[in-house]
């Protein structure tokens, strides 16, 4: 599958690009070693890593060819590039060397080990493409996915620990101010999509450990060290005087404001130091680990070597646990208690307030609920709680289309406009085809951001919002990556609508939620009196905790929004196992892994997350997030665990509680 080459290739010219940055001379290897790797990581995907890994070739012939001076001297000229956007061809070629010839002996040196690393990539490539693709199960369009897609930073829906937000020169900052809903919004969805995938921008770095597993490795009492001490204190300390001027270490503060880090905070619950790289006076670089979750991030900085030494760039990372802080597996007694003790510190601490059902082979293992649905009221949640699920919904579409597909009344390999024929925008409606919406390799963008604060409440039917973004143009070429899209979904929803003749919400109803049993699920408007249903608490924007009624939709949609329970959940899960909703053969497809997504680890199905195949612990499923509300199921069709769990809180209050069980329940 070209998907799989590409992973394998990328590999291969990742470690051959190690090899060359290991081959300069040593006093530019300590000065710009790092640098150069960063950049590689960063701009593999705008550049390619063919030109990058050349780039760094003639960087060695230069180097072999021309004598450094001390590093002392060794500068990059002003405004050299910093970000992926704005990094060109670079070779290196700012860097000032002394134009002294070194020795023909090491000139023709340095010439055998360029082309002797060349002819090992070629071969190394040569390999991969002579290699049997694996078979493209489920994939019903003749335009097989080829691209493994990137992810915007996130994407909504779903829910690890660590939210990040954008990137920038002062490098990648998390939580502040919404990632589900764009911009605002679009933060809250990139987290809520964090829930899903679990993860962001994954990055290849070795790491040293300076002390073993469980104890604290010493920071190094360089500029850049004391300047990171400084940083984490005041952000673990909670104290917004601490936060606030701790932003003032930074030459660009990452995030907009405090409120942002304060909310950032409020999230993560603060960092601790796992692992510390090769740092020098003024870099360094290792691993975090987010407080009362298993969530570790990886972080890079440079601070400026005259005082007052300011942090110049700063870069905050999700990644998947390093192999060697694997958590490892419990009995499923023990990690029963384990996640419930958990729970219990997550609850005291105001970082969950929501729902839990675990069950094996459909008999709860754990069933427990925390926190207050109305803290007006006083009404504490229950296992009877209705909860909004974000873009867990998605499932619920996904099915839907696949029944239709299954009874031959669609066929994903057309564009969807075949079946929404008065489309206002012929060209996409043309283009996009009923799998790319699935996969969300459409390009067909999203729907929060300020069209969608201004018409926020006049959106009360899918064709109001295909009126409002039907005109919009494709924002990639269909199926060239991937990019959550919460339109794509909702366009699923008119296709329900068209195909079935009848309204979506009762389609949804008739042919998923009564053969489910799920009697407690539904998108019923928001003015309407829905017993039960707990009201959302955010704190987005770094406000005090309040309701999240102002950021709500008129009504969830196809793309999400509704509400539900977690043992409806377990229902929904149970009925897709057993074939109530789909046949075997449609089941597979619906839940088979199709796409990359900026988790690397699993793929996107139809609707669904496909992940942990590798590990042995298969799953799938979907998060949903957004302001006051987080979600999470997570099916394992071998092991029969089903995971459940909802929340009235910004994300990842779920999804964090959500991970710690599946690290630590048994594979079988």
């Amino acid at each position: 599958m070209a998907g799989t080459k590409n992973l394998i290739g990328r590999q291969m010219y990742r470690l051959a690009y190690r090899c060359v940055v290991r081959l300069h001379p040593s006093v530019f290897r300590e000065q710009f070693g790092h640098e150069m790797t960063w950049i590689f990581e960063e701009a593999t995907q705008t550049h390619g890593a063919p030109r990058l890994l050349g780039d760094g070739v003639i960087s060695l012939m230069r180097q072999w060819v021309l004598r450094p001076r001390p590093a002392a001297s060794v500068a990059l000229a002003e405004g050299a590039p910093v970000t992926a956007r704005e990094i060109g061809f670079i070779s290196w070629e700012r860097v000032n060397a002394s134009p002294s010839r070194l020795p023909a002996g090491r000139w023709a040196q340095g010439g055998l080990i360029s082309l002797a690393l060349f002819a090992g990539v070629w071969l190394a490539a040569s390999q991969v493409a002579k290699r049997k693709p694996l078979a493209d199960f489920g994939i019903d369009s003749s335009s097989a996915l080829r691209t493994r897609g990137l992810a915007p930073s996130g994407a909504e829906n779903g829910g690890s620990a660590l939210a990040l937000v954008g990137g920038s020169r002062s490098g990648v900052h998390a939580g502040a101010e919404p990632r589900d809903p764009e911009d605002r919004q679009r933060n809250q969805q990139q987290l809520a999509a964090q829930a899903a995938t679990s993860a962001q921008s994954i990055r290849s770095a070795t790491f040293f450990a300076l002390e073993s597993q469980g104890s604290t490795p010493e920071v190094p009492k360089t500029l850049a060290g004391e300047q990171f001490l400084t940083w984490l204190r005041s952000f673990n300390s909670g104290e917004r005087s601490q936060i606030e001027e701790a932003r003032k270490l930074f030459k660009d503060p990452p995030g907009p404001s405090v409120d942002g880090d304060m909310a950032f905070r409020r999230m993560t619950g603060g960092f601790d130091i796992r692992k510390i790289e090769e740092p020098s006076a003024t870099r360094m670089s290792g691993l975090l680990q987010e407080r009362g979750s298993d969530q570790f991030a990886h972080f890079a900085m440079v601070v400026d070597a005259n005082a007052p030494h300011l942090i110049t760039e700063w870069h905050l990372d999700a990644v998947p646990t390093p192999a060697e802080f694997v958590i490892g597996r419990l009995s499923e007694a023990q990690a029963v208690e384990a996640t419930k003790a958990r729970i219990d510190e997550l609850a005291k601490d105001e970082r969950f307030s929501g729902a839990v059902l675990v069950t094996k082979n459909g008999k709860p293992i754990l069933s427990e609920a925390y926190g207050l649905a109305d803290r007006e009221k006083k009404i504490p949640n229950s296992l009877n709680t209705k909860f909004r699920i974000g873009s867990m919904n998605k499932m619920f579409t996904a099915t839907s289309i696949l029944q239709l597909t299954q009874a031959g009344k669609i066929k994903l390999s057309e564009p969807f406009g075949k079946y929404i024929t008065d489309y206002p925008n012929k060209d996409v409606s043309s283009k996009v085809t009923v799998e790319q919406l699935l996969t969300h390799t459409g390009g067909t963008g999203d729907i929060f951001g300020p069209q969608f604060d201004e018409h926020r409440k006049d959106l009360r039917s899918l064709q109001d919002y295909v009126n409002l973004y039907g005109k919009r143009d494709l924002e990639f070429a269909p199926g060239s990556r991937w990019e959550y899209s919460n339109y794509g979904f909702l366009l699923l929803g008119v296709v329900v609508e068209r195909v079935s003749g009848k309204n979506y919400y009762d389609y949804v109803r008739e042919n998923v939620y009564v053969p489910a049993g799920m009697s407690s699920t539904a998108s019923l408007a928001e003015d309407e009196n829905v017993p039960g249903r707990s009201i959302g608490y955010t704190s987005s924007g770094g406000a005090a905790v309040h309701s999240n009624a102002d950021t709500l939709p008129y009504r969830g949609t196809s793309a999400g929004g509704g509400y539900s329970t977690v043992e409806d959940l377990q229902r929904f899960a149970s009925a897709l196992t057993n074939h109530k909703l789909l046949n075997a053969e449609y089941i597979k497809l619906l839940t088979t892994g199709k796409v990359a997504t900026p988790r690397g680890s699993g793929k996107y199905a139809f609707g669904f997350f496909d992940e942990g195949a590798d590990s042995g612990a298969r799953h799938f499923g979907h998060g949903g997030g957004a302001p006051g509300m987080n979600g999470d199921l997570q099916i394992y069709p071998q092991s029969g665990y089903v995971i459940a769990v909802l929340a009235n809180l910004d994300p990842p209050a779920a999804s964090r509680v959500s991970e710690f069980i599946a690290n630590r329940l048994p594979k079988n």
